[in-house]
């Protein structure tokens, strides 16, 4: 959130997609425009107007940042909207629509769209102070949603509980087969963890330690995100497969060079690449908004954060790991009582 708001375009848009920060945004804004299809929208002049720049100033930021603009609410309305529009507006400012009355194509911006430009805007000492305003309500309502903690905000995910406990079972088979299958002694079940981790989001489980300031005592899966679980268990239940069929292969255990070499080949077969990708940008992007964590080895995979993932994480259907842990209880209790 320390970024500059005029420089970062993630930064807006995981501001623009955080539904409950806008929320109380335009609360705090006040400001009022025309109720079309279900939400306010503003015309260029009352955009100028409030930030107190020219309309000219407006077309500028528009040239220069259409598509993110567009993408955030800004459209252009002709022929039915058009009509429908001036409608609507003539019912609000009676005479003052001479302007609307003889266009034929006019750009309206909805709330979002009007908070784009704000974050956009360097010529207007009020679009400066609105940025200031936004960012203190963002961590504010981050803060409030939960609980003033976000190191365990991957908790909140309905997903998490089943992917970490199915992940316990293929965590299982996989510190089995390194037992049964690899002539090591009892480091070699943090190597090839650590060989996982670092072939996932290419941090070890130190590093990964140090970033989100865990700990000693803290569980390191206990803080990863869904999707991540999940690439790991796909990890260790393959790789565990892979030991058992070479060692019965061959008749005997494996030493460290065969099991190295077999782990090289694994991790770089083709079908790892999209959910590599997938793990990473999810790990980078939420954890920058988030936690305030940067993961340095995973920066050029930070993106906006999803409309989807607000409401994951901060929405009414997310929870704290208690609430979920009994939900899920609640669950298999249920399952076992028809059976």
């Amino acid at each position: 959130m320390a970024n500059d708001l005029t420089n970062s375009g993630i930064t807006r848009q995981n501001i623009l997609n955080n539904k409950y920060a806008v929320q109380e945004i335009q609360k705090a804004v006040g400001i009022t425009g025309v109720l079309y299809e279900q939400e306010f929208r503003f015309t260029k002049k009352q955009v100028a107007d409030f930030f107190e720049v020219t309309e000219r100033t407006i077309d500028n930021y528009l040239e220069k940042n259409q598509k993110e603009i567009e993408k955030n609410g800004y459209v252009v309305l002709r022929g039915k909207s058009l009509i429908d529009f001036k409608l609507v507006y003539s019912d609000v400012f009676g005479n003052e629509t001479d302007f609307v009355t003889k266009s034929t194509v006019l750009g309206v911006f909805n709330f979002r769209a009007f908070l784009n430009i704000a974050m956009l805007l360097t010529t207007s000492e009020k679009a400066k102070e609105l940025r200031s305003v936004i960012l203190d309500i963002v961590i504010d309502t981050i803060n409030k949603r939960t609980g003033g903690s976000t190191k365990y905000i991957n908790q909140r995910d309905e997903e998490f509980v089943v992917n970490l406990l199915k992940g316990e079972d293929y965590r299982r088979e996989f510190t089995d087969a390194l037992r049964d299958y690899v002539d090591m002694g009892p480091f070699k079940y943090m190597v090839y963890t650590d060989k996982i981790y670092s072939s996932i989001f290419k941090e070890n489980s130190k590093e990964y330690r140090k970033i989100l300031k865990l700990e000693a005592k803290e569980n390191v899966r206990h803080t990863m995100y869904s999707e991540v679980l999940d690439i790991i268990s796909s990890y260790e239940i393959g790789f565990a497969d892979i030991l058992k069929n070479k060692s019965l292969e061959l008749g005997r255990k494996l030493n460290a060079f065969e099991t190295d070499l077999l782990f090289s080949k694994f991790e770089q077969l083709k079908l790892w690449e999209p959910l590599r990708e997938k793990a990473r940008v999810k790990m980078a992007s939420r954890d920058m908004l988030f936690r305030d964590a940067l993961h340095q080895n995973l920066q050029e995979y930070i993106g906006a954060v999803s409309t989807e993932d607000f409401e994951k994480f901060l929405g009414d259907k997310s929870m704290e790991l208690d609430k979920r842990l009994e939900e899920y209880k609640e669950a298999l209790k249920r399952l076992k009582e028809r059976d």
